[in-house]
């Protein structure tokens, strides 16, 4: 367990146990999401990227990506495709 003292402006320093633990460093954004009587205090940044991930379940099969490779293949595509519409004759 970690304590912070709040400071007449409403601001704690975050232990920096718990700021490893976070995985945040100067500058970074924490969030702070309500779970019935409590808060949870999170990395801002990895909880985006959770969120990204959580959207884009499925994609890969839907697309019939299977790895890395299926990627490349793909990206190539569509630069191919997006090359051939900026041709101007």
């Amino acid at each position: 367990m970690e304590l912070a003292k709040i400071t007449s402006k409403g601001q704690i320093t975050i232990p920096i146990a718990i700021r490893r633990l976070l995985g945040v460093k100067d500058g970074d954004k924490v969030m702070f999401i309500q779970e019935g009587n409590k808060v949870v205090m999170t990395n801002a940044s990895m909880e985006a990227l959770l969120e990204v991930q959580d959207a884009f379940k499925g994609v890969a099969d839907e697309l019939n990506i299977k790895d890395e490779q299926d990627v490349v293949d793909m990206v190539k595509e569509i630069r191919a495709e997006r090359s051939d519409n900026y041709i101007c004759e």
